[in-house]
């Protein structure tokens, strides 16, 4: 006998706690109460999403807080399913995520090429150019590697010559693999063959080259931007093989065009 659906709207929470909290905390509950079996499929992220009035993004934050916490498996192109029930003593628990992330690096990382532009070298520009081949070449390896990605945000918040700034970027870039949320989701985005763009990153190396910190600024969060929307993409159950599609184009077209 299927179990009734209680319809209910969720409102942004007062204090701090966020939107995709309230959710996951929602469907905590409802998993603790019986709603679901061990076995079931929970309803499709769209169905969630108009059933509790959130963003699809929410959604998906609040069933990878689940799957985190080892309730949930979320199957690409299958959906959510119940593979465990919380205990009485259980609560839901949070770790950063993914896309407050990269919300962060996007004002931070933003500033820090700004500032970066007006004081790199020369030799820091070089230094950038052989990382962004590097990216090039890391692309076309099997898997998604990201080293010399992260030695090209780095390098960039080391030219700020501001000792605090470097210190959040290298916080950041620990979080991506120390919080599980994250980790999580980078995996996804890895499964579905998500790598940096190189074209993204040309533009940031060429506003720094032209010591352009508006450029600059635009540049890195056009590039954070982007990031942003490929995880998304990554992570959405229906669209996981377009995805895979439009990024072997994608990169297809921009190792076309670092090559030139």
């Amino acid at each position: 006998m299927a179990r009734p659906k209680k319809e209910i709207s969720l409102q942004p929470a007062d204090g701090p706690e966020r939107l995709y909290q309230k959710l996951a905390r929602q469907l905590f509950s409802e998993l603790a109460n019986g709603r679901y079996a061990v076995g079931d499929r929970l309803p499709a992220e769209r169905e969630l999403s108009i059933q509790y009035n959130v963003s699809r993004p929410a959604v998906r934050e609040a069933m990878i807080a689940l799957e985190v916490q080892g309730l949930i498996d979320v199957r690409i192109g299958s959906g959510a399913y119940v593979c465990a029930l919380p205990g009485e003593t259980e609560s839901p628990g949070f770790s950063v995520t993914a896309f407050e992330l990269m919300e962060a690096r996007m004002l931070i990382e933003g500033e820090a090429a700004a500032l970066a532009a007006v004081h790199i070298q020369d030799d820091e520009i070089a230094e950038l150019e052989q990382l962004v081949r590097e990216i090039d070449n890391e692309n076309r390896l099997p898997g998604v590697r990201t080293k010399a990605d992260q030695a090209f945000h780095l390098l960039i918040a080391s030219a700020t010559r501001n000792a605090v700034i470097l210190s959040q970027v290298e916080e950041m870039w620990r979080l991506r693999s120390t919080s599980p949320n994250c980790a999580l989701l980078l995996d996804k985005a890895r499964t579905a063959n998500v790598q940096p763009v190189v074209e993204e990153h040309l533009a940031v190396l060429e506003a720094l080259r032209a010591r352009d910190p508006a450029a600059a600024r635009a540049a890195m969060r056009g590039h954070m931007g982007s990031v942003i929307d490929h995880l998304l993409f990554a992570t959405e159950e229906e669209a996981i093989e377009a995805a895979r599609r439009d990024v072997a184009t994608t990169r297809e077209r921009y190792a076309r065009a670092v090559n030139l």
